[in-house]
Order: C-alpha cells, then structure tokens, then sequence
C-alpha cells in the first residue's frame, strides 16, 4: 500500500492552529450569527447627514422611538452628544471632522457586531 505524500490525512495541532487568522474570522462570523439569532433582529447602522438644525436628531429620536415600540434593541448616537464625550479633543477643522466620523464609526461598529440598530446623526 503506498500512500501519497501530497495527501495529508491529518494535521497536527501545531499546524491546525499556526495560523489563527484562518480562524477567528469564521468564529466572530459564528458569534455574529448567533447574536442575530438570539436578538430575533438584523443588526444594521443608519446614517443620517445634513446641514446643523435640519432635524436629523429630531427624526432619529422619532425612529428610535418608532423601532423600540415594535420591541427591537437600538443605539442612538448624537453628534453634539459624541464631541462631548469621546470627541472632546477634536475641533472643527476638515482633518478632525474626518477623525470624528470616523470614531464613531468604529463604535457604531461594534454596536451593530453585537447585535444592535445603530441611528447615527451628525
């Protein structure tokens, strides 16, 4: 009986777990699934964009308010609530408008990874 040196019937433990970015992907995919599952709800972050005063804050409270009566688990993140916490330290100029959208925009992401509707107004 010779066996072929190309097929490896079985990998050992070293070489299962060398390379766990081939990995943790499809676990924090598994984990995504599951939270959906247990949530009974479609994770997804809404944007609303505009000029200042045009009523975004105003629609995405209303939303929200709208979505929390059919019993679904929502966030909200407000602009001039954001830049008084995480984005204290940030002005106004074009580089730290493009750093604050894109803080939050990593927080809004990890909301939604754990199962939640994001509403975020700037």
């Amino acid at each position: 009986l010779k066996i072929n040196p190309l097929i490896r019937l079985r990998r050992s433990r070293a070489e299962r777990y060398s390379k766990p970015t081939q990995w943790t992907d499809f676990n924090s995919f598994i984990r995504r699934n599951r939270r959906r599952f247990l949530n009974r709800q479609r994770p997804l972050v809404v944007w609303f964009t505009g000029l200042s005063g045009s009523g975004k804050t105003t629609l995405s409270d209303s939303l929200n308010n709208t979505i929390l009566q059919k019993g679904y688990f929502t966030k909200v993140f407000d602009g001039d609530v954001i830049r008084t916490g995480l984005n204290a330290d940030l002005g106004f100029s074009d580089a730290d408008r493009r750093e604050n959208i894109r803080r939050t925009a990593e927080v809004a992401k990890m909301f939604c990874d754990s199962g939640l509707i994001v509403l975020c107004s700037f």
